[in-house]
């Protein structure tokens, strides 16, 4: 898989996610936002402590860390599944 492909994948699931129910177009600067960071982090916590932070700065409203280590892990599956060479 190509890393536009992961991205896109990326931003699909965040899209999806939808934390403040708000509709999926709602979230497409912090989509960015994550899937750039998502590019330097491997871990879940740390993914998901950057997710917190930047939907928290965006819509001034805090999601518990659980849920964004939820959306962490799926976020990482699909960066080492881009990784992964057959």
């Amino acid at each position: 898989m190509e890393n536009i492909e992961m991205n896109r994948k990326a931003v699909k699931i965040l899209q999806l996610w939808d934390p403040f129910n708000l509709g999926s177009e709602a979230y497409d600067t912090e989509a960015a936002d994550v899937v750039a960071d998502l590019q330097g982090i491997d871990h879940p916590t740390e993914l998901a402590k950057r997710i917190q932070v930047v939907y928290e700065h965006s819509f001034e409203q805090w999601i518990p860390i659980e849920k964004c280590v939820q959306i962490a892990y799926k976020l990482i599956a699909v960066k080492f599944e881009s990784n992964c060479i057959v």
